[in-house]
C-alpha cells in the first residue's frame, strides 16, 4: 500500500520566505515538516512507501531525500558523526516522486499518483499537518479491517458556528475503538458516512464533524477522478469524488481530537507548533523556556 502526500502547492502564506525553500521544508525544531509527515505516513504496517506529488518548480524536496554523499562525509571528517547520521535518515525512507504540471486541485494532485497505486487502496495525507504519535492513520487501517477494507477518513468536532468554514460530514455513529467507548462527537468514534457537505450554514450542517486531512481510499477514488470535472474553484476536488464514491461503497470516519496533530498551514500555526514540540520535547523545554525569558515562558504555562 502507498501513501500520497500532495506537495505541489506555492505556499504563498509563507511568501517571502517561500520565495526559495518550499513551505514543505520549513523546519519543525530540527526538521522538515514533511518528514514529519512521511514518517506518520509510514507507520501502519501495510504501507511500503510514499508518493510524493511535487512540483518542477520545486527540487528542493526530492534533493532533501536524496543521498548527499560529499555533504555526509564532510560531516563526519568533522567529527559530526550523529548529525551526518540525521541527515542521512531522510534517504533511507521509501520515497518516489510525482509531478503535477499544474495547480488544478487537491484530486488533481491526487490522480497524478495513479500509475503508482497499482489498484491498492491507498493513504493522502495532507502536507501542512501531522500527528506527531503517528497513530491517526494506524486507526484508520484498523477500522478499514474491520468494515471489509472500506474508505476511511479522519474528522474532528469543529463548534457550531464554524462549519460553514469546512467540509462537514453525514451520517450515524455505529461504534467505537477499542478501549474508546466513544458515542456521537467524542474522540474514537465511528461513524458511517452518508454525505459530505461543503461549507454548510450551521443550520443546515447535518453535524460537527469536518475532514481533518487524512484519507484511507478505495482505489476506486482514482477511476473516478480520472473522470471527475471540474468543482468549486474551476478545480478538480477530492470531495466531489468521495461523494460519487458513497453511491457505490460503503464509508467510514473516526472521530480524532484536534488537538492529537499539530497545524502548519500558516505562519501562526507553524511558530505555534514549533512552540508546541519543543515544549514537548524533554530535551529541549528547558533550553527553550530560557531562550524565551522569564516573562515570555510565562506566558506559554
Amino acid at each position: 500500500m502507498k501513501a500520497i502526500i500532495p506537495a505541489a502547492g506555492l505556499g504563498t502564506r509563507f511568501l517571502p520566505a517561500t520565495k526559495c525553500t518550499p513551505k514543505e521544508l520549513l523546519p519543525v525544531l530540527d526538521k522538515p515538516v514533511i518528514q514529519y509527515v512521511v514518517e506518520e505516513a509510514l507507520e501502519p504496517d501495510a504501507v511500503d512507501g510514499v508518493v510524493i506529488v511535487n512540483s518542477h518548480e520545486k527540487p528542493q524536496i526530492e534533493a532533501y531525500f536524496s543521498v548527499d554523499h560529499a555533504f555526509e562525509s564532510l560531516l563526519r571528517k568533522r567529527g559530526k558523526a550523529a548529525e551526518a547520521a540525521r541527515v542521512h535518515k531522510a534517504s533511507t525512507l521509501p520515497v518516489s516522486f510525482v509531478y503535477q504540471n499544474e495547480a488544478r486541485g487537491l484530486g488533481h494532485a491526487v490522480l497524478m499518483a495513479a500509475d503508482e497505486i497499482h489498484h491498492e487502496t491507498f493513504f493522502v495525507l495532507l502536507g501542512d499537518y501531522f500527528v506527531p504519535d503517528h497513530q491517526m492513520c494506524v486507526r484508520m487501517d484498523q477500522i478499514s479491517h474491520e468494515h471489509g477494507d472500506a474508505s476511511v477518513i479522519a474528522v474532528a468536532p469543529v463548534p457550531a458556528d464554524q462549519v460553514s468554514r469546512y467540509g462537514i460530514i453525514a451520517g450515524t455513529c455505529v461504534g467505537s475503538l477499542p478501549g474508546f467507548d466513544a458515542t456521537g462527537e467524542q474522540e474514537g468514534a465511528v461513524w458511517k458516512v452518508t454525505g459530505l457537505v461543503e461549507k454548510p450554514r450551521p443550520e443546515y450542517a447535518p453535524s460537527h464533524l469536518f475532514i481533518v486531512g487524512r484519507y484511507l481510499l478505495s482505489p476506486r477514488v482514482m477511476e473516478l477522478l480520472a473522470t471527475q470535472g471540474p468543482g468549486a474553484g474551476n478545480e478538480i476536488q477530492l470531495t466531489d469524488a468521495l461523494e460519487r464514491l458513497l453511491a457505490e461503497e460503503e464509508m467510514y470516519a473516526l472521530v480524532v481530537d484536534p488537538a492529537e496533530g499539530c497545524d502548519t498551514g500558516t505562519p501562526a500555526a507553524w511558530a505555534a507548533t514549533n512552540a508546541r514540540m519543543a515544549l514537548d520535547d524533554s530535551a529541549q523545554a528547558d533550553a527553550f523556556r530560557e531562550a524565551l525569558g522569564e516573562r515570555n515562558a510565562a506566558l506559554l504555562g
